[in-house]
């Protein structure tokens, strides 16, 4: 456990998780892949620790980042301009983002932004 309240790691199976209110952080990496669950809302309030994470993940060598929305109950125009952002960035960076399609209300804001014809969903 580190000294960070907010921050616990699960050594066993690399797990670390990020608690902030409303949104918990999971991140995991397994062999060149390295995934980030999101859970519960990312809005104004939370989108600057899922930034800073992203950014941590993507200064690593993995070979490919998941970034998985199925956890969100919410997410509004800050957590839209943070996934169209780290899909840009992940284009000029060999393209290894790749998100996982969050619940209806997630998507639903996707797609009446048009947001979710840009972004790179997996099947």
């Amino acid at each position: 456990m580190t000294d960070d309240p907010a921050e616990q790691r699960d050594s066993l199976r690399g797990t670390e998780l990020i608690e902030l209110g409303g949104l918990t952080v999971r991140s995991q990496r397994e062999g060149a892949v390295h995934t980030i669950g999101l859970i519960g809302e990312l809005d104004l309030a939370t989108a600057d620790a899922v930034q800073a994470e992203l950014e941590r993940v993507e200064a690593t060598d993995a070979d490919a980042i998941v970034l998985d929305l199925a956890g969100l109950a919410f997410m509004d125009s800050t957590g839209i301009r943070l996934l169209v952002n780290a899909h840009a960035r992940s284009q000029a960076d060999s393209d290894r983002l790749t998100l996982l399609r969050g619940g209806n209300a997630v998507q639903r804001v996707l797609e009446l932004t048009g947001v979710d014809v840009l972004l790179p969903f997996a099947d």
